[in-house]
C-alpha cells in the first residue's frame, strides 16, 4: 500500500471518530502534510469526497481539504470549570445538611409538644377517674353500711348470736340478687390458753419475758389508751389481748404471720395492735420509768457507783449499742455499718441506741435511731443528753463512758494511750466496773426482747417507737425484779471507735490524773492489771 493510500485511510478513520484528542489530530496532520507532495499526479485529497468536508476533532479543521489546526483549550478554563462544578456540589450538600438539621429540630419540637399535650390529657383522665372512683367507693361504702346495719337489726330482731368469732350475715335483696358481710374464723386457743389462771407461771414467764403480775400491772396502766369500743360488726379486741400481742411479738421478734396464728387475728390487725401499744409505752409509761436522777436519786446513784469502783461524783454509766435494720431506701450509705460488715462478712444496715443506766441497770436517759455509720462520739454530741450537759445541768457529776467517747468535764473515759502507767492501769480498771453496769444492761434489754437481735418488719421511721417501748418495759422488768433464763442471754458486740479528738478538756484530765493517783496511792485501786 502506497503512503498516499495510507494517509487517506488514515484520514478517513479519524474522520469517523469524534472523540479524538488533540495529540491523535495533530498526528494526523503531520502524515496529511507529508504525503502529499511525494505521489505525483495522484488525485487530490478531496477527491471521491463532498466539495467541502469538515473534519471537527478536537483541534483539526479539514476544510476543501486543507487542514487547518485550531488552539487548543486552555487548561486554565477547564481547571476553573471543575473547581466551581466541585463548589457548587458542596454547597449543594451544605444546603441539604442544614435543611435535614433544621427538619429535625422540628421534628423533635413537634415531638416534645405532642409529648406535653399526652401528658396534660392523661392527666385530666386520672384526676377524673380518681374522682369517679372516689364516688364509687364512697357509694359503695354507704351501701355496706346500709346493709350491715340491716343485718344487725335482723338478727337482732331474730335473736342470733352476734359475737365476733361468728359469722355475720346480711342480706340486701334487691330482685334476685343477696350480698354476705362476714369475718373470717381464726383460732386464738393459744391465748385463750395463756390468759388462763391456771397456766403455768414459768410457760408465762418464758413466753412473755415477765410474770403475770407484772403483765397485769401493765394492761391496767395502758387500758384507758388501748381499749376499744365494740361495733356492729364484731366485738373488740380486749385490752389483755392487745397489750399480749405486743409484748409477744418485741419478746420473740417473730414475723406478723406467726403472731397471727398464736392470737387468731389478722396480719394487718396484729400490725396495728402492735404499734399503738408501743406507743401508748413511750406516751404514758416512759416518762415514768425512764427518769434522770435529781436530787437525792442522784445522790443515791453517786453512793452507790462510788462504793462500787471507788471513783467519786459518777450518776450514770453510758454505752452505745447498734440494731440491725432492712436497708433503707433513702441515704443506704449513713446507715452502713461496716465493722460488723467486716465481722460477719455480711452486709449489715443499723441504726444506734445511746443509752445511760444507773447502778440498778436501768435506763435513766437513752437516745435512739441515728445512722449507724456515726461513731459513738457522733451520737453523743447529737443527743437531748449533750445539750443538757451543756447548759450546766450536770455539774459535779461524771458519766462513764468506755474509750469511743471523748474526755469532757461530764464524761469519764480510761486511757487510751500506749504505754500506760500502774496508776493509770488502776484507773481503766475501776472504769471498767462501772461500764460493765451498762454493757450488762444492754445485754439484758437484746437478751429479753429478741426483736432488738434481728432485722424487723418495723419501717425505719416506727423504730424509735419500737425500741423505746423495749427500754421502758426492760426498767418495768428490772424494777420487778423479773429473771432471765440463760439461755436467754445475749453477747454483745459492738466496736468501739477512737474519736479524732479523745481529750475534750484540760480540766477534766487534769481531774481524772487526780482521781486515778488518789486510786492507787490511797489502796483503792485493784491488782488485776498485773
Amino acid at each position: 500500500m502506497s503512503s498516499f493510500q495510507a494517509a487517506a485511510a488514515t484520514a478517513d478513520y479519524y474522520s469517523s471518530q469524534s472523540h479524538l484528542d488533540e495529540d491523535y489530530s495533530s498526528y494526523f496532520s503531520f502524515f496529511q502534510e507529508a504525503a502529499a507532495p511525494t505521489i505525483s499526479g495522484s488525485p487530490p485529497l478531496q477527491s471521491g469526497m463532498p466539495n467541502r468536508r469538515r473534519i471537527l476533532d478536537g483541534n483539526v479543521d479539514v476544510a476543501g481539504g486543507d487542514l487547518k489546526r485550531r488552539k487548543p483549550t486552555p487548561i486554565a478554563k477547564l481547571l476553573t470549570s471543575s473547581a466551581s462544578i466541585d463548589a457548587q456540589e458542596e454547597a449543594n450538600l451544605r444546603e441539604s445538611a442544614e435543611a435535614s438539621r433544621r427538619e429535625i429540630s422540628l421534628l423533635e419540637e413537634n415531638r416534645k409538644r405532642d409529648a406535653a399535650i399526652m401528658l396534660d390529657h392523661y392527666s385530666q383522665f386520672q384526676d377524673h377517674f380518681s374522682a369517679v372512683e372516689d364516688e364509687d367507693s364512697s357509694f359503695r361504702s354507704k351501701r355496706v353500711r346500709l346493709a350491715t346495719n340491716a343485718a344487725a337489726a335482723a338478727a337482732v330482731s331474730d335473736g342470733e348470736d352476734g359475737s365476733a368469732s361468728s359469722v355475720a350475715e346480711g342480706r340486701v335483696r334487691g330482685g334476685n340478687q343477696q350480698r354476705r358481710l362476714w369475718v373470717k374464723e381464726r383460732s386464738g386457743a393459744w391465748w385463750d390458753r395463756c390468759d388462763d389462771p391456771n397456766f403455768p407461771e414459768g410457760e408465762f414467764r418464758r413466753a412473755f419475758r415477765m410474770s403475770r403480775a407484772t403483765f397485769d400491772m401493765i394492761c391496767e396502766e395502758l387500758g384507758s389508751a388501748v381499749q376499744k369500743a365494740d361495733t356492729t360488726l364484731r366485738t373488740a379486741v380486749p385490752v389483755r389481748k392487745r397489750v399480749a400481742v405486743c409484748i409477744w411479738r418485741l419478746a420473740t421478734g417473730e414475723p406478723l404471720r406467726d403472731v397471727s396464728a398464736r392470737f387468731g387475728l389478722g396480719i394487718s390487725t396484729c400490725h396495728k395492735l402492735v404499734f399503738e401499744v408501743c406507743t401508748a409505752i413511750k406516751t404514758l409509761l416512759m416518762p415514768r420509768f425512764v427518769q434522770w436522777p435529781e436530787g437525792a436519786a442522784a445522790a443515791d446513784a453517786k453512793s452507790r457507783f462510788e462504793a462500787a469502783s471507788r471513783i467519786p461524783n459518777v450518776v450514770g454509766s453510758m454505752y452505745t449499742t447498734h440494731i440491725p435494720i432492712i436497708a433503707p431506701k433513702v441515704s443506704v450509705a449513713a446507715y452502713f455499718n461496716r465493722r460488723h460488715t467486716e465481722r460477719n462478712q455480711k452486709t449489715s444496715y443499723s441504726v444506734t441506741v445511746q443509752g445511760v443506766v444507773n447502778p440498778d441497770g436501768m435506763f435513766s436517759d437513752v437516745c435512739i435511731g441515728w445512722p449507724g455509720s456515726m461513731p459513738d462520739d457522733e451520737v453523743l454530741e447529737k443527743s437531748a443528753l449533750y445539750k443538757r450537759a451543756a447548759a450546766g445541768a450536770l455539774q459535779n457529776a461524771w458519766i462513764v463512758g468506755g474509750s469511743g467517747y471523748p474526755l469532757t468535764d461530764w464524761v469519764l473515759v480510761p486511757y487510751t494511750h500506749q504505754n500506760l502507767t500502774w496508776t493509770q492501769h488502776a484507773f481503766n480498771e475501776k472504769i471498767g466496773e462501772v461500764q460493765r453496769v451498762a454493757r450488762e444492761a444492754f445485754a439484758k434489754l437484746k437478751g429479753r426482747w429478741t426483736c432488738l437481735q434481728k432485722r424487723t418488719e418495723v419501717k425505719l421511721q416506727d423504730l424509735p417507737v419500737f425500741i423505746a417501748a423495749c427500754c421502758t418495759l426492760h426498767n418495768i422488768c428490772e424494777m420487778n425484779k423479773e429473771e432471765m433464763d440463760e439461755d436467754m442471754k445475749y453477747e454483745l458486740m459492738d466496736d468501739e471507735m477512737m474519736p479524732e479528738n479523745s481529750i475534750r478538756s484540760a480540766s477534766a484530765s487534769n481531774a481524772r490524773d487526780k482521781i486515778a493517783h488518789n486510786l492507787l496511792h490511797q489502796g483503792l485501786a485493784g491488782t488485776g492489771f498485773f
